[in-house]
């Protein structure tokens, strides 16, 4: 049986466990499991990077999979991850914005080369914000009063 990205566990941490959250983010970690035979096994340093992300996200509130890099996706699966309909997916990767294979007639998506195109995606995106604020505050458009909500504007303002 082949696992999809939705069989992998998702982790999502739960209010109890906050305060012992904080204090892994707090603190610089040097870890060991102990075995079942009781043997004393240090975490080597990418367990340990990974734990920090992980605690990082769950402190944000977010939930957590971990989902292989070469993993392949249905192009359902990458749509649904990048919030875009599965058509439009498909004309993506027509367009090869985003490498693919097919298997038969369907296509199959690499994880880590979605994630490439998610990456390049969102860094645009960002500097597309970044130009059209800058403009707007050049401009005079972008002012404190028009991005606070009335309730919390000074009188004169």
């Amino acid at each position: 049986m082949t696992l999809t990205v939705i069989d992998h566990q998702t982790i999502t941490a739960r209010e109890e466990d906050r305060p012992n959250l904080i204090k892994l983010e707090a603190e610089t970690i040097k870890s060991q499991l102990i075995s079942t035979t009781g043997e004393a096994i240090d975490l080597p340093q990418p367990v340990l990077n990974l734990l920090r992300q992980m605690v990082h996200e769950l402190l944000q509130g977010n939930s957590v999979t971990i989902v292989p890099i070469h993993k392949e996706l249905t192009t359902q699966e990458a749509a649904d991850i990048l919030n875009i309909s599965r058509q439009y997916l498909v004309e993506l990767l027509e367009a090869q914005a985003i490498p693919y294979n097919k298997v038969g007639t369907h296509r199959r998506i690499r994880f880590g080369d979605l994630m490439n195109y998610k990456n390049d995606r969102d860094a645009k995106r960002r500097e597309g914000l970044s130009q059209m604020t800058k403009k707007s505050q050049k401009l005079g458009l972008y002012t404190k009063a028009a991005n606070t909500p009335e309730d919390q504007q000074t009188p004169g303002e």
